[in-house]
């Protein structure tokens, strides 16, 4: 089977992700998060994992660990995909989320123009002005046997705006 024949081009009526990675990664037990920055289109000045759009060059596992060196200077390892979160935000278009963990040796990083890094204890979250579902996703990676294959969900948005997590069985 060719390129042409993949159907990629039969886009009426079907929904469309946007795909991109979120990488969290650890060193001792904490957690390094990025506050992003108040100029940030996306989640100004609310704490998140580092990560972004996936090129049309690139597979998920590379994009995620571009991202984490474009905007953390860290070279990780056991870089592992966790989740993927089809993400309805009500647009005609949505979000595939490709959620990763990583491991650092090393807690100096780089200054990003994204926002600013801080090595976080998990239990501080609740402190933190973070993404809605930021202590969601970690708080269910951290309760998860380490090789666990990774869980799929569904996000959408009430009628109040609040996120729904629809979890696979």
């Amino acid at each position: 089977m060719g390129s042409k024949d993949q159907g990629a081009n039969a886009i009426e009526g079907r929904w469309l992700t946007i795909p991109r990675t979120l990488s969290f990664v650890f060193n001792n037990g904490d957690v390094l998060l990025m506050k992003r920055g108040a100029h940030k289109r996306i989640f100004p000045n609310k704490y998140n994992g580092v990560g972004g759009h996936i090129e049309r060059d690139e597979d998920p596992l590379t994009s995620a660990r571009r991202e984490i060196l474009e905007e953390t200077g860290l070279i990780v390892r056991d870089l592992r995909l966790h989740a993927v979160h089809n993400i309805d935000a009500g647009d005609v278009t949505g979000i595939m989320l490709l959620v990763f963990t990583a491991m650092s040796d090393q807690r100096e990083t780089t200054e990003s123009d994204e926002g600013t890094l801080h090595w976080i204890k998990p239990e501080q979250l609740a402190d933190l002005d973070v993404v809605e579902d930021v202590a969601l996703i970690l708080n269910r990676i951290l309760h998860t046997p380490k090789n666990a294959p990774p869980y799929f969900v569904h996000v959408s948005y009430d009628d109040a705006d609040q996120v729904l997590l629809r979890y696979a069985e």
